[in-house]
Protein backbone atom coordinates (compact mmCIF):
# COMPACT_ATOMS: atom_id res chain seq x y z
CA UNK A 1 0.00 0.00 0.00
CA UNK A 2 1.54 3.56 -1.04
CA UNK A 3 2.66 6.05 1.78
CA UNK A 4 -0.25 8.55 2.61
CA UNK A 5 0.64 12.19 0.96
CA UNK A 6 2.11 14.60 3.46
CA UNK A 7 -1.55 16.29 3.69
CA UNK A 8 -3.70 13.60 3.18
CA UNK A 9 -5.42 13.93 6.58
CA UNK A 10 -5.39 17.50 6.10
CA UNK A 11 -7.42 17.43 2.99
CA UNK A 12 -9.69 14.58 4.65
CA UNK A 13 -10.49 17.00 7.33
CA UNK A 14 -11.28 19.95 5.02
CA UNK A 15 -13.73 17.85 2.81
CA UNK A 16 -15.72 16.87 6.02
CA UNK A 17 -15.99 20.84 7.07
CA UNK A 18 -17.27 21.18 3.46
CA UNK A 19 -19.99 19.00 4.06
CA UNK A 20 -18.18 16.08 2.26
CA UNK A 21 -18.78 12.77 3.95
CA UNK A 22 -15.47 10.89 3.61
CA UNK A 23 -14.80 7.38 3.46
CA UNK A 24 -12.47 5.52 5.50
CA UNK A 25 -10.39 3.89 2.72
CA UNK A 26 -9.20 4.64 -0.57
CA UNK A 27 -10.81 4.45 -3.45
CA UNK A 28 -9.21 1.30 -5.77
CA UNK A 29 -9.75 -0.09 -8.80
CA UNK A 30 -8.37 -2.83 -11.11
CA UNK A 31 -6.98 -2.67 -14.61
CA UNK A 32 -5.58 -5.98 -15.30
CA UNK A 33 -3.71 -7.02 -12.93
CA UNK A 34 -2.41 -3.67 -11.78
CA UNK A 35 -4.34 -1.46 -9.22
CA UNK A 36 -5.07 1.98 -8.77
CA UNK A 37 -5.02 3.35 -5.65
CA UNK A 38 -6.85 6.99 -5.19
CA UNK A 39 -6.31 9.07 -1.82
CA UNK A 40 -10.10 9.86 -1.17
CA UNK A 41 -13.27 8.95 -2.10
CA UNK A 42 -15.73 11.87 -0.81
CA UNK A 43 -20.03 12.25 -1.69
CA UNK A 44 -22.04 15.23 -0.94
CA UNK A 45 -25.67 14.92 -0.66
CA UNK A 46 -27.58 18.00 -2.41
CA UNK A 47 -30.51 18.15 -0.61
CA UNK A 48 -31.90 20.72 -2.96
CA UNK A 49 -31.84 18.17 -6.11
CA UNK A 50 -31.82 15.03 -4.27
CA UNK A 51 -29.51 13.72 -5.67
CA UNK A 52 -25.77 12.68 -4.47
CA UNK A 53 -22.43 13.86 -5.79
CA UNK A 54 -19.63 12.04 -6.01
CA UNK A 55 -15.98 12.94 -6.26
CA UNK A 56 -12.49 11.11 -5.72
CA UNK A 57 -9.60 12.94 -4.55
CA UNK A 58 -5.63 12.93 -5.40
CA UNK A 59 -3.37 15.01 -3.18
CA UNK A 60 -0.48 16.41 -3.62
CA UNK A 61 2.17 18.38 -1.40
CA UNK A 62 4.34 19.62 -3.82
CA UNK A 63 7.02 19.57 -0.85
CA UNK A 64 10.27 18.82 -3.20
CA UNK A 65 12.80 21.29 -4.07
CA UNK A 66 11.56 21.12 -8.14
CA UNK A 67 7.90 22.48 -8.20
CA UNK A 68 8.30 21.65 -11.78
CA UNK A 69 8.60 17.66 -10.94
CA UNK A 70 6.29 17.93 -8.84
CA UNK A 71 3.85 19.17 -11.28
CA UNK A 72 4.70 16.54 -13.57
CA UNK A 73 4.26 13.19 -11.66
CA UNK A 74 1.04 14.94 -10.36
CA UNK A 75 -0.40 15.67 -13.63
CA UNK A 76 0.84 11.90 -14.73
CA UNK A 77 -0.94 10.03 -12.08
CA UNK A 78 -3.99 13.03 -12.27
CA UNK A 79 -4.11 11.87 -16.04
CA UNK A 80 -3.85 7.81 -15.56
CA UNK A 81 -6.59 7.79 -12.61
CA UNK A 82 -8.85 10.07 -14.19
CA UNK A 83 -8.98 7.70 -17.38
CA UNK A 84 -9.77 4.53 -15.18
CA UNK A 85 -12.45 6.93 -13.49
CA UNK A 86 -13.95 7.46 -16.55
CA UNK A 87 -14.49 3.96 -17.55
CA UNK A 88 -15.18 2.26 -14.17
CA UNK A 89 -17.07 4.87 -12.05
CA UNK A 90 -17.91 7.64 -14.69
CA UNK A 91 -20.48 9.33 -12.40
CA UNK A 92 -17.47 10.01 -10.19
CA UNK A 93 -15.37 13.47 -10.50
CA UNK A 94 -11.69 13.77 -9.92
CA UNK A 95 -9.72 16.18 -8.50
CA UNK A 96 -6.23 17.14 -7.41
CA UNK A 97 -6.04 18.53 -4.35
CA UNK A 98 -2.95 20.77 -4.10
CA UNK A 99 -1.99 23.39 -1.12
CA UNK A 100 -3.13 27.18 -1.76
CA UNK A 101 0.89 28.05 -1.57
CA UNK A 102 1.71 25.67 -4.84
CA UNK A 103 -2.02 27.29 -6.37
CA UNK A 104 -0.54 31.17 -5.91
CA UNK A 105 3.17 29.99 -7.20
CA UNK A 106 3.19 27.42 -10.24
CA UNK A 107 -0.47 26.76 -10.79
CA UNK A 108 -0.67 30.89 -11.39
CA UNK A 109 2.27 30.68 -13.48
CA UNK A 110 2.66 30.46 -17.18
CA UNK A 111 3.20 26.81 -17.21
CA UNK A 112 0.11 26.06 -14.64
CA UNK A 113 -2.13 28.88 -16.73
CA UNK A 114 -1.91 26.72 -19.79
CA UNK A 115 -2.74 22.85 -18.10
CA UNK A 116 -5.87 25.14 -17.14
CA UNK A 117 -6.36 26.56 -20.19
CA UNK A 118 -6.03 23.41 -22.03
CA UNK A 119 -6.77 20.36 -19.88
CA UNK A 120 -10.48 21.32 -18.69
CA UNK A 121 -10.62 17.86 -16.68
CA UNK A 122 -7.84 19.26 -14.63
CA UNK A 123 -9.99 20.06 -11.71
CA UNK A 124 -8.47 21.65 -8.31
CA UNK A 125 -9.34 21.69 -4.95
CA UNK A 126 -7.02 24.08 -3.05
CA UNK A 127 -6.82 24.39 0.48
CA UNK A 128 -5.08 25.87 3.24
CA UNK A 129 -3.34 23.67 5.21
CA UNK A 130 -2.75 25.65 8.55
CA UNK A 131 -6.89 26.18 9.14
CA UNK A 132 -7.56 22.67 7.45
CA UNK A 133 -10.14 24.52 4.90
CA UNK A 134 -10.95 24.57 1.34
CA UNK A 135 -10.46 27.53 -0.12
CA UNK A 136 -11.10 27.33 -3.62
CA UNK A 137 -12.60 24.61 -5.81
CA UNK A 138 -11.65 25.09 -9.50
CA UNK A 139 -12.96 23.36 -12.36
Amino acid sequence: MPAKDFYHDTVKTALIKDGWVVADKSLTFMVGKRSAMIDIAAEKVLIAERNTQKIAVEVKSFLSPSPMNDLEKALGQFMLYFDIIAERDPDRVLYLAVPQATYNGIFSEEVGELLLRRRPELNLVIFDPNLEEITLWKH
